[in-house]
């Protein structure tokens, strides 16, 4: 029971990232509208493969290698990966429609300053939910090789490449 209830989890969380990727879209399209200007599209599809490959590997892990629901893990995690999910619908707020999922700068449009933007010490809050609910919702049911490779893959993605491109992009609204 509880690996249908995991499985479920796991593909409402896919379905609010479609809804995320709808409302992405639309920002998307008035940001071009405005004169904005897209960085680091080459590795937006590399982005796209590991969000997804996470949800996939999250079910086939549990389903395939029989992971178990130890209560003592799986209720903290699942907690944690709630709040990372408010967090999420937090920056989405605070972002408004300078959110997106690709690094859209449009002339003339400021930095955000509120939410959780308006901690200096804490330049990209929205990455570091993703870090966490990353961990989080595979150790939900135990899915630890999927956590461990998730981890390791996003820090390459995001330390390498997305968050470089995002500071680059940024810099153009100083």
């Amino acid at each position: 029971m509880s690996v249908i209830l995991y499985v479920g989890l796991v593909l409402l969380t896919g379905g609010e990232r479609l809804f995320e990727l709808s409302v992405s879209k639309r920002n998307a399209a008035a940001a071009f509208a405005r004169g904005g200007t897209e960085y680091g599209r080459g590795h937006f599809p590399w982005m796209v493969t590991l969000h997804t490959g996470l949800l996939l590997a999250c079910i086939a892990e549990v389903v395939v290698l029989n992971r178990p629901f130890v209560p003592g893990l799986g209720w903290p995690m699942l907690v944690i990966a709630l709040l990372c999910q408010a967090g999420r619908y937090w920056i989405i707020h605070s972002l408004g429609s300078q959110w997106n999922t690709r690094v859209i700068v449009v002339p003339g449009a400021g930095r955000i300053a509120q939410g959780p933007y308006r901690w200096a010490w804490l330049p990209h809050p929205n990455y570091l939910l993703v870090a966490v609910e990353g961990i989080a919702l595979p150790l939900v049911h135990t899915a630890w090789m999927t956590a461990l490779a998730f981890t390791v893959l996003n820090a390459v993605l995001l330390l390498g490449f997305r968050i470089p491109t995002e500071n680059r992009a940024l810099r153009q609204l100083a």
